[in-house]
């Protein structure tokens, strides 16, 4: 039964999350909250791996999660799961492109779906600001402002962000070069493990 689960929750995951691998974070974290699958800590960590590996971050994350859950059976019905829309969406507009390329109503459609797709990536990256910045669960136990913040996150965060944008050596370095050094430093000093 666990791979049914799976299945539905990824096929419904993969036809509704418009707008890429950032749009499905929302999908992951009610699947978090009704499953009990895996905690937001998980799922940020998630995050970080399936950023930091080839391929699309949906896809990579619906094999990471489903490998948690049910191993790598699970992992490969998760990912079937989440791609399963799409190929049947693409099969089907393949078939009548040409009457969709020329259709109003269809552009239409897809001039709307913008926002939304907008919509869902933003909240999507404020959901991963939020986790990895803030620490509610230690603000919860000390009730000390100042242990609200993960300060060592936000340094991080900062310096990034200064190398990529400000600096002249650094910034033009390849992205992949930016992903191996945040990835070597939440190793180092234990970011993330939750």
């Amino acid at each position: 039964m666990i791979y049914l689960r799976l299945f539905y929750e990824f096929l419904q995951t993969g036809l509704f999350a418009v707008g890429g691998g950032l749009a499905t974070l929302p999908f992951l974290y009610d699947i978090s909250d009704r499953t009990g699958w895996f905690s937001y800590g998980q799922l940020a960590d998630m995050i970080a791996i399936s950023e930091s590996t080839p391929g699309a971050i949906g896809v990579n994350m619906a094999t990471y999660s489903g490998n948690m859950v049910a191993g790598i059976p699970g992992g490969i019905i998760a990912t079937l799961g989440l791609i399963t829309p799409s190929i049947v969406i693409i099969v089907i507009v393949a078939h009548f492109l040409n009457k969709f390329k020329t259709n109003e109503g269809v552009q239409g459609v897809f001039y709307g779906l913008r926002p939304a797709s907008t919509a869902l990536i933003a909240a999507a990256g404020f959901s991963v600001v939020l986790i990895d910045l803030v620490d509610f669960d230690l603000f919860r136990q000390t009730g000390s402002f100042i242990q609200l913040m993960n300060w060592r996150a936000l340094f991080l965060a900062i310096v990034l962000y200064i190398l990529a944008n400000h600096i002249r050596a650094t910034k033009q370095l390849h992205p992949v070069i930016f992903i191996a050094f945040a990835a070597l430093v939440g190793i180092i000093f234990n970011f993330g493990l939750n």
